[in-house]
C-alpha cells in the first residue's frame, strides 16, 4: 500500500508545490494570516463548523477575536 500521508510541508513555488522546511512553512502561515489581519470592521470573517465538539469552536472563535482581532465568527450551531 504506498504512503498518501505527507511528512514533510508543501509550499507553492512558481505556480508548483515543492518540499519546504518547517521553518520556511510556518513562516508562511505567519506572513498570510498577517496580510489578513481585519484594516475594518468586515475584513476578515470565520466559518466553524456546529459538528466540531465545543472544545474546537472555542479554540476557532479565540483564534478570530485573539489573534486576528475579528468577532465575526459563524460555528452555524442555530442549524
Amino acid at each position: 500500500m504506498p504512503r498518501t500521508r505527507l511528512t514533510t510541508p508543501l509550499v507553492r513555488k512558481d505556480g508548483e508545490l515543492v518540499e519546504a522546511t518547517w521553518d520556511e512553512a510556518l513562516a508562511r502561515v505567519v506572513e498570510g494570516f498577517s496580510k489578513a489581519q481585519p484594516t475594518g470592521e468586515t475584513s476578515f470573517g470565520m466559518f466553524s463548523c456546529s459538528k466540531s465538539t465545543n472544545e474546537m469552536n472555542y479554540a476557532a472563535q479565540r483564534f478570530a477575536r485573539k489573534v486576528m482581532g475579528s468577532n465575526n465568527i459563524d460555528s452555524c450551531n442555530r442549524t
